[in-house]
């Protein structure tokens, strides 16, 4: 099998695995005992928010554990909304966000807060002059994808940061890292980021494990009362073996991540000029050069995505719709959409994205498929 979804999620790593089963079924003690298995349980979860805080620079003490990234983004933005009430209800997102961000967003504003939504341009990227504007007095949060799952884009984070803290230092900048986490350099000081979310199953770690960073002396409230667990920011019971094998995940990421974004984007350049050679095809989003390496976006005309996809997994390989659209109702990626693709660019969409394990072997036998499937099923499909 080829597997091409790992924007969807990914094969954990059997180091991973094996932390996880050791401590499930050997260091098993609860983290909030002060028995010396529950200290020891504490000092593997402390371990790997030391091992996440130093590949963002960030502290230790600022790592928080999630569920995911959904749980993350949620924290963030009904967190932010509740400890900053007083400041102001303006907050500011993207039409191309997550629906972990959007649907939160939206949800703000039927309890009558204000949120702007900023466009993109055909590429998919924001306008600085747009966000400049778009901020107020008032305005207690930005929050911005830096990697979008759909395309590969990558939002100047740096940049939005820099322009946000210099037109209002007390607004709040949330970052969804979720796809560029472990596989793009983070520099939350850098970035001047108060709040950064992630997930574990994007980079070979545990599913049902994430991650918030949230900077040291911020006001944001927990979204759950209980015990102290987590600084009393989360209560619960800590996932010591999430939390352990997430940190396994996390350090194998940045320390082989320069040398898998050079090969994960020989792999792309393979299948992307291969696919670009076909006729009736088109690059949905950022150049080679400029997008991430791991995400593809490509239109194939006169096709469904749907019918490509399944296609190419009777031949053992896995990818995903660049759209979940409804061809009898017209509706398309609200990310495509909102780059200005008109609906019979998107209907033929599908993303291919790919990990540190993918080949260029891989990527050679996908593009034999599609030359072989592309002409056979527009043909059918007139």
């Amino acid at each position: 099998m080829i597997y091409f979804d790992n924007a969807a999620t990914t094969r954990a790593l059997p180091e991973v695995a094996e932390k996880m089963r050791w401590m499930l079924c050997e260091q098993y003690g609860n983290p909030a005992s002060v028995s010396a298995m529950g200290l020891a349980v504490e000092k593997e979860i402390r371990r790997a928010a030391e091992t996440i805080a130093n590949g963002i620079r960030a502290k230790a003490d600022e790592i928080f554990f999630t569920s995911g990234g959904t749980e993350g983004d949620n924290w963030a933005i009904y967190g932010t909304a509740e400890g900053y009430r007083r400041q102001g209800k303006h907050f500011i997102t993207t039409e191309i966000e997550h629906p972990a961000v959007k649907n939160p967003m939206k949800h703000l504003e039927e309890q009558g807060c204000a949120v702007t939504w900023l466009k993109v341009d055909r590429k998919g990227h924001i306008s600085l002059e747009e966000l400049e504007n778009a901020l107020r007095p008032d305005t207690v949060l930005v929050s911005i994808i830096l990697l979008n799952n759909e395309t590969g884009v990558v939002q100047d984070a740096a940049a939005i940061g820099k322009l946000i803290k210099e037109k209002n230092p007390d607004t709040l900048f949330h970052v969804d890292a979720v796809q560029a986490f472990g596989k793009y350099p983070i520099d939350v000081e850098k970035m001047k980021i108060d709040l950064l979310t992630m997930s574990g199953h994007k980079i070979h770690g545990p599913k049902g494990v994430g991650m918030l960073y949230m900077r040291k002396g911020l006001k944001v409230k927990p979204l759950m009362l209980g015990g102290g667990q987590q600084r009393g920011q989360r209560p619960g019971t800590e996932n010591g073996p999430g939390a352990a094998a997430l940190g396994v995940a996390a350090d194998v990421a940045f320390r082989s991540m320069a040398e898998s974004i050079d090969h994960v984007r020989e792999v792309k350049k393979i299948l992307l000029d291969g696919i670009l050679a076909m006729p009736d095809t088109q690059l949905n989003g950022d150049s080679l050069e400029e997008a991430s390496p791991y995400v593809l976006n490509v239109t194939f005309r006169g096709l469904r995505s749907e019918v490509l996809l399944h296609a190419l997994e009777s031949k053992g390989i896995v990818v995903s719709a660049g759209s979940a659209c409804d061809s009898k109702k017209k509706i398309g990626s609200p990310v495509l959409t909102a780059m200005g693709l008109p609906f019979s660019e998107i209907e033929g969409a599908i993303r291919f994205s790919f990990s540190r394990y993918s080949t260029v072997e891989e990527a050679k036998e996908c593009l034999a498929a599609l030359e072989e499937l592309v002409p056979f099923l527009r043909k059918y499909n007139r």
